[in-house]
């Protein structure tokens, strides 16, 4: 606990909100004695988020159980908790849960293979958004808007998370370089050498999928900007 503390408190006093990620360590502990070094943390660097993680992200990740997410969520300086397991039943229950004990606690979604998670009411972290951030952004507009268009963009998102996400699933990071790179945001696909890598055959069926995605993001602009002008 005091190196999650010491290294906390650097994260606040450069101004940013530090989260709590898993460890070996923390994953080992009994379940009591983990909300411990939660209530510990927070008590101490607070607020803070928490983080639960699903192995085939990393070996050291832990999903908790519905009786731990429940002390967790009631810890007051613990404020937010992302949730990668990859199942949306798990999600569902803690969303349930949430509401049920402490509905301005933030459940953060990490479900790349659930992406419309958003419309049960999870926040998302999602790793996948970082391949289209303005794609998501204009999802998310055509969802406030009630517009149905934001199912073909989000069906489409979701056709390259489930692409980019499939086993090995850590290998999602050379993915998003590899998409990055197709659509002219990076100058190169290359990662960190001990990350696990796609193979080059990805290429051309990430341009396909980039190509539907420009197709759709520009139909639905152009129907989202008729809907806003009209009620203008």
């Amino acid at each position: 606990m005091a190196l999650y503390c010491r290294e906390g408190e650097k994260i606040r006093a450069a101004g940013g909100t530090p989260i709590l990620f898993q460890c070996a360590g923390l994953t080992r502990l009994p379940d009591r004695e983990i909300v411990a070094v939660y209530r510990g943390v927070a008590e101490r660097v607070g607020p803070i988020l928490g983080f639960e993680l699903g192995q085939m992200f990393a070996p050291f990740g832990r999903i908790y159980s519905l009786g731990l997410f429940a002390e967790l969520i009631e810890i007051p300086g613990l404020v937010g908790l992302k949730h990668s397991s990859l199942d949306r039943v798990l999600e569902w229950q803690r969303l349930e849960l949430r509401d049920q004990i402490r509905p301005d606690f933030k459940l953060y979604t990490g479900n790349d293979l659930a992406i419309d998670m958003v419309i049960y009411g999870s926040n998302y972290l999602l790793g996948l958004s970082a391949f289209a951030p303005e794609a998501f952004g204009l999802r998310d507009r055509l969802w406030a808007a009630g517009d149905p268009a934001f199912f073909a963009l989000n069906d489409i998102l979701q056709y390259l998370g489930a692409f980019a996400f499939r086993d090995p699933v850590p290998a999602y990071k050379h993915s998003a370089a590899q998409f990055l790179h197709l659509r002219g945001r990076l100058p190169g696909n290359a990662t960190h050498p001990r990350s696990p890598r796609r193979p080059d055959s990805d290429l051309p069926i990430l341009a396909a999928i980039a190509e539907r995605l420009d197709a759709a993001m520009a139909q639905a602009q152009a129907a989202l900007a008729n809907a806003e002008g009209g009620a203008s």
